[in-house]
């Protein structure tokens, strides 16, 4: 989330006059605040909703802020959550239990707001930059991914038994949609043969049989994935916007390549930036424009 957007802060606190202080400086700053008494009401809450940031009292009854911090930090979702701790207590000890339970910063009470403030930003702007820097590092890998599931040709690579050493997305595809039920890691017997609807030519080093690369095409196939590169994308933007197309969801997207939802908001985002669009709709109608045959 970005550091100007309206961010969700949770403050839990059982003194009445800290929560109202609290509440007036962060909703004058832009952010919406969410408000909890005690421990047990901020764990109930959060079984609603995430915040992107929660600011803390240590000396609570019932559950102390250490022990909402740690459960709060049990729920996957809050993981990555800064926990921030209010405190007046000025004991190394105390202080270490709250960093050894998640907390990545603590204010001492009274609290001033100006402090507070800059403390939530600078928090807020830390953890946007390790979303992206997630999102990159993630996009990286799936770029490295994509050199040996090429999405421009079917390509395989068999050994003089007809074993597959290698192949691309495309190649497997075409494998498993034409051959059901085959050896896996192995060449069909019938590829090739004027029985099958696959086009393939294939390629050796002169005077050696060891190994030998296939190119594989579907006769009348339509307009795949591949044909979306020509708007500028790379390979798997192509296959996002053709999913996109299909009117898939992009957590059904992910699910289909075999990727992480984030990473395929990522793929949209630079989509939509790259082709000039603000809307799912207009991705469509833009990719249908080159995926519909020629009359």
């Amino acid at each position: 989330m970005s550091p100007n957007a309206c961010n969700r802060v949770l403050v839990v606190d059982d003194v009445p006059a800290n929560l109202s202080l609290l509440l007036d400086s962060l909703t004058d700053a832009g952010h919406e605040v969410l408000v909890a008494e005690s421990g047990r009401s901020a764990l109930s809450l959060l079984a609603h909703t995430t915040p992107d940031l929660v600011l803390m009292d240590l000396v609570m009854p019932e559950i102390d802020g250490v022990d909402t911090c740690r459960k709060l930090k049990e729920r996957p979702e809050c993981v990555e959550v800064p926990v921030i701790f209010m405190t007046a207590v000025d004991e190394p000890a105390q202080k270490l239990r709250a960093f050894e339970a998640g907390a990545v910063d603590y204010i001492t009470k009274p609290v001033y707001p100006p402090e507070v403030l800059a403390r939530v930003a600078a928090h807020l702007k830390i953890r946007t930059l390790q979303h992206s820097l997630a999102d990159e590092l993630a996009l990286r890998v799936e770029a490295e991914e994509q050199l040996s599931h090429s999405l421009d040709r079917a390509v395989l690579l068999a050994d003089a038994a007809g074993k597959i050493v290698f192949g691309t997305r495309l190649a497997f595809d075409l494998l498993y949609k034409h051959f059901p039920g085959q050896i896996a890691g192995a060449l069909p017997s019938q590829l090739g043969t004027d029985g099958t609807a696959l086009v393939v030519r294939r390629f050796a080093e002169r005077d050696r049989n060891d190994l030998q690369m296939l190119v594989i095409e579907e006769r009348g196939a339509p307009p795949g994935p591949a044909a979306l590169i020509r708007l500028g994308l790379t390979p798997r933007e192509a296959e996002v916007l053709y999913w996109i197309a299909q009117g898939k969801s992009n957590p059904d997207i992910a699910m289909i390549l075999g990727a992480n939802v984030r990473t395929v908001h990522k793929h949209v985002e630079h989509i939509f930036r790259k082709l000039g669009l603000e809307t799912r709709n207009a991705a469509m109608l833009a990719a249908l424009d080159v995926l519909r045959p020629a009359k």
